[in-house]
């Protein structure tokens, strides 16, 4: 429990970038800022949180980082102990494997534990994949729903593709998904073969890299084009239905 007398430290969420770029190139200064003050994290690896800390801020000392992992193979019970620096006057950063904590990326249930603890949430500016693509793509950016990650069995993932489909349609709503890479190249063929002629899909993988491929067409228009080099690349997949 916490000393009354003493402030409670704040929860920064710190986003990364969304690959092997220059840090500098695409998050601002008060990323840099943040990560000198702080040697409390909760991170989903710790050897690449390390070595992003390390290349943003070099002269940081290592050893005198504290570091808790929050992955799948975290036991909830120990979550909430995450806070207690917190608690104890030390401010905490969230750091995302790439992008920004907590959206498409583990952290919510911390920064929900937070608001909880009455312990101020401070979310930093950074890359989101969702956001960018979304930008990127001409869909409509007022009305849109994100799903994760779609079913694997295929006609399971039919399914849903059809019923998100006829949402977009009745509802103007752009629909957003992701997918593990080494699975990308069967759902761009799952969706080009579901989803109507006319339905204007956007595939955006690789953003703010050096081979990024942002690009959006009709069903259709995508059927007689070549298939697309997505292979184990980072991408989002977007759709609004006409």
């Amino acid at each position: 429990m916490n000393d009354p007398q003493i402030p409670k430290g704040r929860l920064y969420l710190i986003p990364t970038t969304l690959g092997d770029t220059a840090p500098l190139e695409v998050l601002p200064i008060s990323i840099k800022q943040a990560i000198e003050e702080i040697d409390h994290y909760i991170v989903e690896n710790e050897k690449t949180a390390r070595h992003f800390i390390k290349n943003i801020a070099p002269r940081k000392s290592q050893p005198s980082l504290h570091i808790e992992q929050l992955n799948k193979f975290t036991e909830p019970e120990l979550i909430p102990s995450f806070l207690d620096p917190c608690l104890q006057g030390f401010n905490v950063g969230i750091l995302s494997e790439a992008g920004s904590p907590a959206v498409a990326d583990p952290g919510a249930e911390v920064v929900r534990l937070a608001h909880q603890k009455n312990i101020k949430v401070v979310p930093l500016v950074g890359p989101s994949s969702l956001i960018l693509a979304l930008m990127a793509s001409g869909l409509n950016g007022q009305n849109f729903s994100f799903h994760g990650y779609l079913p694997i069995d295929t006609q399971d993932k039919k399914r849903a593709l059809k019923a998100m489909e006829k949402d977009s349609r009745q509802k103007n709503q752009t629909q957003l998904f992701i997918e593990t890479p080494y699975r990308n190249d069967k759902l761009y063929e799952d969706l080009v073969k579901t989803l109507a002629p006319s339905t204007l899909l956007c595939i955006a993988a690789d953003i703010t890299l050096e081979g990024e491929f942002i690009k959006t067409m009709t069903v259709e228009e995508w059927s007689k084009t070549s298939t697309p080099e997505l292979h184990k690349k980072p991408a989002i997949f977007l759709f609004l239905a006409q």
